[in-house]
């Protein structure tokens, strides 16, 4: 069996995942650990034999495709986010890593550990593998006294032990601590209005206007003087019904049709007049209302406001469903592939409008090559720029890093020209599942082997120490700090974590938990400034214990 796997990587792909995703699903005490199950499988496999290992190219891969599609799907709420919290945020990304790095001092000269391997600690505690790049470069350039081959195996000795725990316990942490404080994420995601839609209970209400104040004003100034966050559908005006436009002004007698939340329908309702039994929706022999997915490439990333739809087709969208959640659309709501629009329309205009949204299932699951292959070009060699730090020090971002920061910047974009950037939501989250899929095999099968036979050893031992310690009090601080000094939201601030520790595995954990996408935006708003951190400071500390 070993021979066999050994000489078919393939088959041994598919056989950790199929070991580990399943047991990703089994609960213990209401906890899974969900795709993350995966890495141990590959740690277990890879234990039982040296050669049992993915090929490297395996986890490259993977890690690429997964931040890639992360970035496309949080760009925009990536740099909101940056612009109200970005410091704050960043700052606690930076405290947290000194920690890290004092105790790593810390256990330097506590436990008589060799400088190479407390930099192989740091690194792997903090699951950092450019950071162990960063090392074993520094230390092929500038070879200290003894021989370079033990002394470049010692860095990855450290890390190799340490970044299983690197992982295991922060996940420990995040589970310790929703547990003690009783944390709801899905209440969180109700407290984060910097943040892309989250979802609301929507529902239709139909209004009498009785109160002449809302009469004779235009729609859009009621709604601008009001703050309502609603939007208007239908009016019926005598025996005549229209749809409600920005320039319609009520009368009284009129019943007009809004959809929002409960409490915001609550207070339209006090200022235009009553509500009304009447359901206008009803009636469809004029007025007519269709779900239309949104598939054409020339719609893809414009503007509802820019795109005209009241007087191009004399249609309205009242609501747009993203993924699972339903929201109140805007003027500045940018549509994305793979949205259901709500369109409310005459009927004779109805297929017109559909044709001009697309409304194909069969495009929404097609991936442009181009754009796709084009934006990971881009990401890739991004990554492999050196980028000169004083001292005469450099890095470069590395696979995670540069795709990560380009694919931010081309989720913000949308589109340029006719080049759209940005995924399906269904297929997003299909690339960024197998791509994480991918990355946990191939990091675990790696890791597997080593870690099993140095841990047996009383150095191995003082190692894994360490890097436990190391690993868990930074996490549990961060939690600490952000969460009841900083008011973060834990939905957030584990993907924060996630970003501190530069780690997928952690971040498929947390959305495996949250059940939504906060995670993403807090792991993309520190993940840039911890690798760079991470990777200066590796280097930082090295020459320090070698002095």
């Amino acid at each position: 069996m070993i021979a066999l796997l050994r000489d078919n990587p393939l088959l041994l792909l598919f056989v950790v995942a199929a070991i580990g995703y399943p047991l990703g699903r089994i609960k213990v005490a209401g906890v899974s650990l969900g795709v993350a199950a995966v890495l141990f499988a590959g740690l277990a496999v890879g234990a039982i034999h040296p050669d049992l290992q993915l090929p490297e190219i395996i986890y490259m891969l993977g890690l690429v495709l997964f931040v890639y599609t992360i970035g496309l799907s949080s760009g925009r709420g990536f740099f909101t986010a940056l612009r109200r919290r970005g410091p704050r945020d960043n700052l606690l990304a930076l405290g947290a890593l000194l920690f890290a790095a004092a105790l790593t001092t810390l256990a330097y000269r506590l436990l008589g550990l060799s400088a190479t391997h407390a930099v192989g600690v740091f690194a792997g505690s903090l699951t950092n593998t450019p950071a162990l790049a960063a090392v074993l470069d520094y230390l092929r350039s500038n070879p200290p006294a003894g021989p370079v081959d033990q002394l470049l195996a010692e860095p990855v000795v450290g890390y190799s032990v340490t970044y299983p725990m690197g992982v295991v316990g922060v996940i420990l942490a995040i589970v310790l601590v929703r547990r003690l404080w009783r944390i709801d994420y899905a209440a969180e995601v109700q407290v984060a209005p910097d943040l892309p839609p989250a979802e609301t209970r929507l529902t239709n209400r139909t209004i009498r206007i009785t109160h002449p104040a809302a009469t004779g004003i235009p729609v859009a100034e009621l709604v601008k003087r009001h703050g309502w966050d609603v939007v208007f559908g239908r009016r019926r005006h005598g025996a005549e019904l229209e749809l409600v436009t920005a320039e319609t002004r009520f009368a009284l007698g009129d019943l007009v049709t809004a959809v929002g939340t409960a409490e915001e329908l609550d207070q339209v309702t006090a200022t235009l007049g009553e509500t009304s039994a009447e359901e206008l929706d009803i009636d469809r022999r004029e007025l007519d209302f269709r779900r239309i997915f949104v598939s054409n490439p020339k719609v893809v990333g414009h503007r509802l406001r820019d795109l005209n739809l009241p007087q191009q087709f004399g249609a309205v969208v009242t609501r747009v469903r993203r993924g699972d959640v339903d929201f109140l659309p805007s003027g500045d709501t940018v549509l994305e592939p793979g949205d259901r629009v709500r369109v409310v329309t005459h009927r004779a205009n109805m297929e017109a409008v559909s044709r001009f949204l697309g409304d194909s299932y069969r495009a929404l699951s097609e991936i442009d090559i181009l754009t796709f292959g084009l934006g990971l070009a881009l990401g890739l060699l991004l990554g492999l720029v050196p980028i000169p730090l004083p001292g005469g020090l450099s890095f470069t971002l590395g696979l995670a890093g540069g795709p990560l920061i380009v694919a931010l910047v081309l989720g913000t974009l949308e589109r340029t020209g006719p080049l759209v950037w940005a995924l399906p939501y269904s297929a997003n989250l299909t690339i960024r599942q197998i791509g994480l899929i991918l990355f946990l095999a191939g990091v675990g099968t790696r890791s597997g082997h080593p870690f099993a036979t140095t841990i047996t050893e009383r150095s191995g031992l003082l190692l894994f120490a360490a890097g436990t310690v190391i690993t868990t009090a930074t996490a549990l601080l961060v939690l600490w700090v952000g969460h009841r000094l900083l008011r973060i939201p834990m939905a957030v601030l584990i993907g924060m974590l996630a970003g501190i520790q530069t780690q997928a595995a952690v971040l498929g954990f947390a959305l495996e938990q949250t059940g939504n996408e906060l995670p993403n935006y807090g792991y993309a708003a520190v993940y840039p400034v911890a690798t760079v951190a991470k990777i200066v400071l590796a280097q930082v500390l090295l020459i320090l214990f070698l002095r």
